[in-house]
């Protein structure tokens, strides 16, 4: 055997008659004129989305045992000590929210904010669905993941067109000053069926618009320790459309 022919073809990558590995190929760069590594903001973005469907799974699990399990919003329902829990459960995810914010980078406390936080909403959600439908919650659940998939799809796309969402940010906020303000007025004054519909199709655009908005952010600004944070916002855009969309069906299916 010549020299030539044991130490390989080196012209052709070769060494010994074992071929090299091909370099990796370099991550898809997100949107024009990206400054910062590829690989690491895919990673992060990564990890956002796995933390993103571990609590909408928790959620969906939560909120199904409460369902199936008619003694507990029996309970919260039927005594006045009940409805006072109840109350206290829903003002409490606004409570953990200021810690959780004050630790969204402190690990492990962030997710341990975090467990909490979403089990808190997951119950809530799990006693609106308690007294709604089957036919509704399916109906809402479905056009939820299709606005959601829909919507991330293209905010995706469009961020790597070089679209900037950021300018939502004002429009969206002052819309949903505006949709509280509009439910607290309905609460004092109820307007009925046609109001709950209307109320249900403005939050279903609001938190459609916060998706879109929420996205472009994690793909451009989220800082890498910032994850839980911008799991947090991307989850609360994706319940609160799904409630809205369950207020506007229920209404019509009244």
């Amino acid at each position: 055997m010549s020299r030539h022919q044991k130490g390989g073809d080196i012209e052709a990558g070769t060494s010994g008659g074992t071929a090299m590995a091909p370099p990796p190929a370099p991550a898809q760069v997100l949107y024009p004129w990206m400054a910062e590594s590829p690989e690491l903001r895919w990673a992060l973005i990564r990890k956002i989305y796995v933390i993103l469907s571990l609590q909408l799974l928790l959620t969906a699990v939560v909120a199904a045992v409460v369902v199936k399990v008619w003694a507990i919003p029996h309970f919260f329902v039927s005594s006045y000590a009940g409805l006072g829990l109840y109350i206290s459960i829903l003002i409490f995810p606004f409570i953990v929210l200021c810690p959780l914010y004050c630790y969204r980078q402190k690990h492990p406390v962030n997710l341990l904010l975090l467990g909490v936080f979403t089990v808190a909403i997951s119950f809530a959600v799990g006693m609106t669905c308690a007294f709604t439908s089957g036919k509704v919650i399916l109906e809402a659940a479905i056009l939820t993941m299709v606005v959601v998939l829909s919507l991330t799809a293209y905010t995706f796309w469009a961020v790597k067109k070089g679209k900037d969402f950021s300018f939502l940010g004002p429009f969206l906020f002052a819309s949903l000053v505006m949709l509280l303000v509009f439910g607290f007025i309905q609460i004092l004054f109820p307007l009925g069926k046609l109001s709950h519909m209307i109320y249900g199709a403005l939050a279903a655009l609001i938190f459609s618009g916060y998706i879109v908005y929420d996205t472009g952010n994690i793909i451009k600004r989220y800082t890498y320790d910032e994850y839980v944070w911008a799991a947090v916002s991307l989850y609360l855009d994706i319940i609160n459309l799904f409630l809205a969309l369950l207020t506007l069906f229920r209404a019509g299916d009244s």
